[in-house]
């Protein structure tokens, strides 16, 4: 059982997050340039920490010289991945009185 979801990253970025979701690929920032598979790297690395899973269980499909890819994810369905890489939420500033 594998599933697998689109991705576009923005290499480059000032912190690795996942900023939510546009044209029906998740959208991605990684601190990591995008050369010599870097990007890609960073990419597999947040995926399998925000899913709880080994890094080597994250590959990628299609696209690796692209922004636009296609992640598979060995272990989990599509549904449970969609689930657990929900863009990261701002929580508001708590005040105290």
């Amino acid at each position: 059982m594998s599933g697998t979801f689109e991705v576009r990253v923005h290499p480059r970025a000032t912190r690795d997050e996942i900023t939510g979701e546009g044209g029906g690929a998740l959208e991605v920032r990684v601190t990591a340039p995008p050369t010599e598979g870097r990007a890609n790297e960073a990419l597999c690395r947040l995926v399998a920490r925000k899913l709880r899973v080994a890094p080597s269980r994250v590959s990628i499909l299609r696209g690796a010289r692209s922004r636009d890819k296609v992640v598979q994810v060995d272990g989990l369905t599509s549904e449970e991945i969609a689930e657990a890489l929900q863009p990261e939420q701002k929580r508001p500033a708590s005040r105290s009185s």
